[in-house]
């Protein structure tokens, strides 16, 4: 592919939204479909000269010079001698003297490692079989349907009988089956961009546009993808535009110099994490990422991405002090609109830690364009409450009532993530207080409250079935505890509640409108007891939610209603079905006149000790 004027001045603008269309190698065919060869395409502004290195001329860099095409520095040639599946690299000689040796930014496809260099690949050729459901998922409303996310780490979640990890292809026939078993709606990969290092959990990339070729090859991952869709489950990427690696053969000084990174030291070395930030102002740092996110969308027909760090992009080296930057703000803008336009039910959601305004606010309102936002205030708050000993939860009963004071001003995803399992934090049930029964008592009700509260949901993989140690990214999941009774129930207890969720407008429909929320009593702090009520968009239809959150029994509970009627207990978490002690309300409960909690109807209950209730009114 030949870069035009227009493609160069749109590149240098951070306007060139199909940039991988002129980047990269791209293979060439003759009318029988074989290959003819490949043409090269690197942007290196700073370079003296540069070469591409591959398997079609031995890696020697003096037979294939590229020629620099403009004095911005792309520099481009057709090899008639690569093929596909053939290794390269480019050798950029710099104004100082140095050679470097470097992975090509835009390829599609890149050598396992250890090996640091990209494959000559053609993405064209695979045969999508979800053309129905890209065509209806324009039409879904993704704040008033239920959203239930499973992350999973591709490398970790269940392992070949040989011990290594399934193929993207391979995953299909035990994956699709167990998210629709457990309830999942939605598939969130972390990072599947190539990466040198497996224990960076493919955080800090070299192949942006490469699928990583641990788990196969690209097409592969297509496959995933489209056998998700055949079956509703939508799939997000983590995506991560704040930072880069700093290995030697990926973008980092690309051609000797800050090229994609910042030309200040301070903004360009994230010491803490070992990294590099982009330099998200600059319009061929736009033009790569934008295109980047887009490529995923066409080519790989993703439904939207997680954006890890965003903290560190709004703030520079994601410290206030420093200042708003404002060019990172810009390309945020820029991508969300990008992103929307390409589809328009699309989820953008950001990794936020900060209280920067309108994170999830549509740009023309004034917004950075995100349409959610991880609550971690909300996950913050909800584990250290839950890891202190009842006997003294009384006292810190606002970690549970704080977050609704601020639930409905971004529209939210609760999450319960891969970074609260790791690095001695301990297993989800791990963290919770008590002996071994009441850890599970507590992790239900925990779990209980995570598909209860407004906002949509997020778990890490291995948090559905009670994992009891840590996550371990270098083997599979401790699959044999399902073995265990305990764990299983913890299972179907996970599974039952995104049914409950599913089966329950309440549960989801306005999920981002304070109408759909309403405290019953938010202050019984001596018996650690919460009670509210969720509406669907019709005020008739609602379900009253009950914590007890300490170990003692309540056999005659009152409990004040907002409708004269039947309420029946649809779920309850001390069920033995669930590993519960089997204390809960069968029959429906009739309400009576008697006032409480400012309502004129009551309802008298059972709380099992350590568990959720929840009852839903005219059943």
């Amino acid at each position: 592919m030949i870069m035009t004027k227009d493609d160069l001045y749109f590149f240098n603008q951070g306007e060139l939204f199909d940039a991988y269309r002129v980047f990269g190698a791209h293979v060439k065919k003759d009318e029988a479909g074989n290959v003819v060869g490949a043409q090269f395409t690197v942007w290196a502004p700073h370079a003296k000269e540069v070469s591409v290195l591959g398997e079609f001329n031995g890696f020697q860099a003096w037979v294939h010079n590229l020629t620099k095409v403009d004095s911005a520095g792309i520099w481009s040639l057709f090899i008639t001698e690569a093929k596909e599946w053939e290794s390269y690299k480019y050798e950029i000689k710099t104004n100082d003297g140095r050679t470097l040796y470097k992975a090509d930014p835009y390829a599609f496809f890149s050598a396992e490692r250890p090996e640091q260099m990209s494959k000559v690949y053609d993405l064209d050729g695979y045969h999508w079989d979800d053309s129905k459901y890209m065509k209806n998922r324009h039409n879904e409303n993704p704040y008033e349907s239920q959203m239930s996310i499973y992350e999973l780490h591709l490398g970790s979640w269940m392992n070949k009988p040989d011990g290594t990890p399934h193929k993207y292809n391979e995953l299909v026939d035990h994956l699709i089956p167990y998210l629709l078993g457990n309830g999942f709606t939605h598939l969130e990969l972390m990072p599947v961009t190539e990466h040198p290092l497996d224990q960076s959990w493919g955080y800090q990339g070299t192949g942006y546009y490469s699928a990583t070729s641990r788990y196969g090859v690209p097409k592969d991952l297509m496959y995933l993808v489209d056998k998700c869709h055949q079956n509703n489950i939508k799939v997000i990427l983590d995506w991560v535009p704040g930072h880069i690696c700093r290995d030697d053969h990926g973008l980092y000084m690309f051609d000797g110099e800050p090229t994609y990174e910042y030309s200040e030291e301070w903004k360009r070395e994230n010491i803490v994490w070992g990294t590099a930030n982009f330099d998200l102002g600059k319009g061929e740092v736009q033009s790569f990422l934008i295109s980047n996110a887009l490529f995923w969308m066409k080519k790989f027909h993703v439904d939207g991405f997680r954006i890890d760090a965003v903290s560190n992009i709004i703030y520079y080296l994601g410290d206030s002090r420093h200042g708003v930057n404002e060019g990172a703000l810009e390309f945020l803008k820029k991508l969300s609109t990008q992103v929307f336009k390409e589809h328009n039910q699309a989820l953008l959601i950001a990794e936020d830690s900060t209280a920067f305004p309108k994170v999830t606010h549509p740009v023309h309102l004034g917004g950075i364009g995100f349409n959610y936002k991880w609550n971690m205030g909300w996950m913050n708050d909800t584990l250290e409450y839950f890891e202190k000993d009842p006997v003294h939860r009384k006292y810190h009963h606002h970690d549970i009532t704080f977050g609704l004071t601020y639930a409905f001003s971004e529209n939210y995803v609760l999450p319960l993530s891969h970074d609260e399992v790791v690095h001695g934090k301990h297993s989800l049930v791990d963290k919770m207080p008590g002996d071994y029964w009441q850890k599970f008592a507590n992790y239900r009700a925990l779990m209980g409250l995570f598909f209860t509260h407004p906002g949509k949901t997020l778990l890490f993989m291995g948090g559905e079935f009670a994992q009891m140690h840590e996550w371990k990214d270098y083997t599979e999941l401790d699959w044999n505890l399902l073995e265990y009774p305990l764990h299983s129930c913890a299972k179907r207890f996970v599974s039952d509640m995104n049914q409950v969720v599913k089966h329950h407008k309440p549960l989801y429909e306005l999920d981002h409108n304070k109408e759909g929320f309403a405290w019953i009593d938010s202050n019984n702090s001596d018996q650690s007891v919460f009670s509210f009520i969720r509406y669907a968009k019709d005020k008739n239809d609602f379900v009253v939610v009950i914590l007890n959150l300490t170990p003692l029994a309540h056999h005659n509970f009152r409990l004040g209603v907002p409708k004269k009627g039947a309420y029946k207990e649809i779920i309850n978490s001390d069920k033995d079905v669930y590993g519960g002690g089997n204390l809960y309300n069968g029959l429906p409960i009739q309400s009576e006149v008697i006032k409480m909690h400012d309502f004129e109807q009551s309802i008298n209950v059972i709380l099992s000790p350590l568990s959720i209730t929840i009852l839903k009114f005219g059943e």
